[in-house]
């Protein structure tokens, strides 16, 4: 396999790119991402076997069980941040061990249904949180400690969208290449 088809695996999607300027359009596309989500995660892995579940999307990567249970985790880290940044001034996120996370037991053999249901209960929060806000409250900026930079909640709805379909497409593609669907 070349670096370039591993790439491709990695990021079926391509990176996140950030338009110049975030328009309320922007926005209600993203919004409206986040809200459909893990209706759209369930019915793409409701009917997978366990042996399925614990098959990798990539070589060396993570099995699509440890995708779910990591798209929970990193959407309710999500979730803290947005609450943090509209409650604190500029405040400096916690990052976290995300491939250390993947390796502990709950990600490794847990059933997906408790990720799913995390998922549309942290999303059905988040995104009742994002329609309330206002274009001030979405340029509020957190900081993020391995980068040093400072990440406006206008762009970070847009990370997520990003990471919802980034992982979509993850497990979408793994399911097309072996011919499960």
């Amino acid at each position: 396999m070349t670096e370039q088809d591993l790439d491709k695996l990695k990021y079926p999607i391509g990176h996140f790119d950030c338009p110049n300027t975030i328009s309320k359009a922007h926005i209600e596309s993203w919004i409206s991402i986040l809200e459909h989500f893990p209706n759209r995660l369930e019915n793409l892995v409701t009917n997978l076997s366990d042996k399925q579940l614990d098959t990798q999307y990539r070589p060396e990567g993570w099995t699509v069980r440890q995708v779910i249970h990591h798209v929970s985790d990193s959407h309710h880290h999500s979730y803290t941040r947005f609450k943090w940044t509209l409650t604190e001034g500029k405040p400096i996120i916690k990052a976290y061990y995300e491939a250390r996370w993947a390796e502990l037991e709950d990600s490794k053999f847990a059933p997906i249904e408790m990720s799913i249901n995390h998922l549309k209960a942290i999303h059905f929060k988040l995104v009742f949180l994002l329609k309330s806000l206002h274009d001030d409250d979405l340029k509020k900026c957190f900081i993020h400690p391995e980068t040093n930079t400072e990440v406006s909640l206008k762009k970070n709805v847009g990370v997520y969208a990003w990471h919802s379909n980034h992982h979509y497409a993850h497990i979408e593609n793994l399911l097309k290449r072996n011919n499960w669907v």
